[in-house]
This record gives C-alpha cells, sequence and structure tokens, in this order.
C-alpha cells in the first residue's frame, strides 16, 4: 500500500457548466458520497455530509460555516466531481500498464475553458495530488509540476499494480475569494490484482516506525485522535516540519472514497522546530462505517507514511434523516 512520488504528461479536456460552491468550516470532518462505480449520493445523503472540508482550507480560518445552500451531491461533498466551483479537472493522461515507465499529467480550467496557471500557495505547494486505488490501497501524496506555459500539472510516474485508481487534485487558485477545492479524475490501470479488504487497525509499523492512533470516531460529533510515534520502543521526538505542519491526515470513507486531507492541531511550525511524540486531530465523521486513514510525518529528512483503519459508531446525532447506511465494500 507504498508508493513514492513520481508522475507527469499532457491533456486537455472541453469546458463543462459552473458549479455551485458553499462555505465550509475547518474542523476535520470525514465524508463520503462518491460511488467507486462513479456513481453521485442521494441529495439527501449529501444535505448530511455538508459539512465536509480540505486541506487548503486551514488557512481560510476555524470558523463555522454558515448554512450551505441547496446543492448537489457533487457540489456539497468535496472531492467527488472533476468540476466545482467554475473549475474544471481535465482526464487524467498517465501509463495504462503495470510497470510501464511514463507520465501523469493533466490541467485545471477555468469556466471559459483556459489552463489555470496562477495558484496559491498552501502548505508550502500550490498543488497536492493524493492518489488511491478504488479498495484504498497503494496510497501516494505527492506534488507534480507546473509548465506555466501550457498550464498542464505532470510528474513521472508508473503503477506498481493494476487497478482503478482515483486521482485528487487539491488546490486554491489565485485571486481574491478564490475556492478551495478538491477535483478528482479516475485512471484505469490493466492487469490483474488481488483487491484489499481493509480490516481495522489502529498501529502500524513503517521503516522501522511504530505508529498508533487513540481515540473513537462518533458519526455526528466531534472527538479527538492523538497518533502516537515510538521507534526502537522509544517516543519519537525529532518529528520535522512536512509542507508546514508536523504531520498530514487524509482520510476516505471506505466505499466511496470522499477525500479529506488536513493537519494536526497547534500553531505551524516554526524554524528548526521538532515535535512528538504525539500528534492530535479532531475528527467529525458524518455517518457510521469504515474509514482509512493516511498519516504523513517526517523525521531525519525522510517522510514517512502510516496507515490506520477505524470504524465511526452511530452517535446520537447521526441516527434518523440523512443518515445513510455504510457501503457495501468493494
Amino acid at each position: 500500500m507504498r508508493g513514492s512520488e513520481a508522475l507527469d504528461g499532457a491533456d486537455r479536456m472541453r469546458t463543462g457548466a459552473r458549479l455551485a460552491l458553499y462555505g465550509l468550516g475547518l474542523v476535520l470532518v470525514f465524508g463520503g458520497a462518491f460511488g467507486i462505480a462513479g456513481a453521485v449520493a442521494p441529495a439527501g445523503t449529501a444535505t448530511a455530509w455538508v459539512k465536509g472540508t480540505e486541506m487548503n482550507d486551514h488557512d481560510q480560518g476555524h470558523s463555522s460555516a454558515s448554512a450551505a445552500p441547496a446543492a448537489t451531491a457533487a457540489d456539497a461533498v468535496k472531492g467527488l466531481a472533476s468540476a466545482s466551483g467554475g473549475y474544471l479537472l481535465s482526464p487524467v493522461a498517465a501509463p495504462s500498464t503495470v510497470g510501464a515507465a511514463g507520465e501523469l499529467s493533466f490541467r485545471i480550467q477555468d469556466a471559459t475553458g483556459a489552463a489555470v496557471t496562477e495558484y496559491a500557495s498552501s502548505h508550502e505547494r500550490d498543488l497536492h495530488l493524493i492518489v488511491v486505488r478504488a479498495d484504498g490501497s497503494r496510497f501516494r501524496h505527492v506534488h507534480p509540476e507546473l509548465d506555466g506555459v501550457s498550464g498542464t500539472w505532470s510528474i513521472p510516474w508508473e503503477w506498481a499494480e493494476a487497478g482503478s485508481y482515483r486521482v485528487f487534485a487539491d488546490f486554491t487558485p489565485a485571486g481574491a475569494g478564490a475556492p478551495a477545492l478538491t477535483l478528482t479524475s479516475t485512471v484505469h490501470v490493466t492487469g490483474q490484482f488481488g483487491a484489499v479488504t481493509p480490516e481495522p487497525t489502529r498501529s502500524d509499523l513503517i521503516d522501522g516506525f511504530t505508529v498508533s492512533v487513540d481515540g473513537e470516531l462518533v458519526a455526528g460529533s466531534s472527538s479527538e485522535l492523538t497518533i502516537s510515534i515510538t521507534r526502537d520502543g522509544k517516543p519519537v521526538t525529532a518529528l520535522e516540519p512536512y509542507l508546514g505542519a508536523f504531520g498530514h491526515l487524509v482520510a476516505l470513507r471506505e466505499g466511496d472514497l470522499a477525500f479529506l486531507h488536513v493537519h494536526a492541531d497547534g500553531d505551524d511550525p516554526r524554524a528548526g522546530e521538532t515535535a512528538g511524540p504525539t500528534i492530535r486531530f479532531a475528527a467529525e465523521a458524518p455517518t457510521p462505517g469504515r474509514y482509512l486513514l493516511y498519516l504523513d510525518f517526517k523525521v531525519d529528512g525522510a517522510v514517512h507514511t502510516a496507515e490506520f483503519v477505524l470504524d465511526a459508531a452511530e452517535g446520537a446525532t447521526s441516527a434518523g434523516a440523512g443518515s445513510t447506511p455504510h457501503p457495501a465494500g468493494h
């Protein structure tokens, strides 16, 4: 379930309709409404999940969002569509077979069809790219480069396994009032593979580090997740800033792969500052179900990714209108 940074290529797409953007709060919320086959969730489900957020929202304050206007499911939940807020993600160009060295590339277009070439930096990058297989495996968080002339984002890329992959572009266009967006597309890689069935796990051993998560997800209410990192049985107190934080958490809802990316609670790290052995996150699961968590952290100049699987129990506010059952797996 691991991968390293690599991607690139070029692509075009037609202009799509401008979609409404609603305001979002900054509390960490695990959302979901995108079927693996590409289906859109019912409008009632989307209404229950409008409290979703994404990594770029952190830079815009922690106040709660006001009531969102009526919207489609694609508008109401982030990371579920290739178009939102008047911006479009082109079809992604990438190798189609396992082991073929090539490029992964795409463009972001505005409502006129013009490629976007200027972005607002968030977490020290103009754009963050998340790639993950439909079963939650082969997670990668990478940062392609932008060709300022063509507006094409690209990075060297090679697939380790076959399957259907979701590609998420997380960015904010430059300009006052520009929306923070997470747009998505799908890439199919031919070949046989064995699908992974995520099972609940609170601990991961990665590159000699033991990473564990404490705390519960309860649908409809906020809770705290505390992640602890040790090496050789000793607490790690030398966590280094990575992309302006001591840890970055991505959460995907099993079965629909809606995207969320935030970083740890607390002030932004100062130059030369280290932290550890714990990182805390505020978490609110919108519905009961299983959630896949991926933590990026940096020690001794190297970035490592730990993975967890947590089940969210049904809370008092999650039952009733807008509540949806757990997706039926893969």
